[in-house]
């Protein structure tokens, strides 16, 4: 099978893995606290929408400087093991994922913000609302496309997990290695 002759240079940047890896980490936590909030008590489920809250605001910056990082340095060239197909789903993929690790923090402080009130960021300090209407009605607009998003991303950590274990577990290490370095085949050479 072809694979690219240097696959050191075929590796995302540190700083392109540590914000893939941090964001990634932080969406899970948080759909975990949205989708599973309503299992618990409400000072608990008080608190875990604080946090849930101000780990969006989180994600919503930190994809903001991966977007912004992606714009000013070329990601390495898809492998040529990829079938064209599975390299155009992999970059709508991606895409599609800069487009909701924005809108789905943006439409949760629309949330928010329909009733006028600031969001804490962990206490440390406090974010003020959007400039949106405020109301019932619109309120409840923001949460339903706020969770059809999340189910969204659901989604497309699906295909990105699926895609990347398929070409793990067909013996195309090297392509989940871009971006998981610890999963790298070691050189065999000095």
């Amino acid at each position: 099978m072809a694979t690219l002759a240097a696959p050191d240079l075929a590796r995302y940047s540190r700083v392109a893995v540590w914000l893939h890896w941090l964001i990634a980490t932080l969406i899970v936590v948080n759909l975990l606290l949205g989708f599973f909030r309503g299992e618990f008590d409400k000072p608990v489920r008080a608190a875990m929408m604080d946090v849930h809250k101000a780990t969006g605001l989180t994600i919503l910056l930190l994809s903001l400087a991966r977007l912004g990082w992606r714009l000013g340095h070329r990601p390495p060239p898809f492998d040529p093991v990829m079938k064209a197909w599975e390299a155009a789903v992999a970059r709508l993929v991606h895409w599609l994922f800069y487009l909701l690790m924005i809108a789905l923090p943006l439409t949760g402080w629309m949330i928010v913000s329909t009733n006028g009130r600031s969001t804490s960021w962990f206490g440390l300090f406090d974010v003020a609302a959007l400039p949106v209407a405020q109301g019932e009605e619109i309120h409840e607009f923001f949460e339903e496309v706020h969770e059809w998003l999340a189910y969204g991303i659901l989604v497309l950590l699906a295909l990105h997990v699926g895609g990347a274990l398929r070409h793990h577990l067909a013996g195309h290490r090297h392509l989940v290695g871009r971006m998981a370095p610890w999963l790298r085949e070691r050189d065999s050479g000095p």
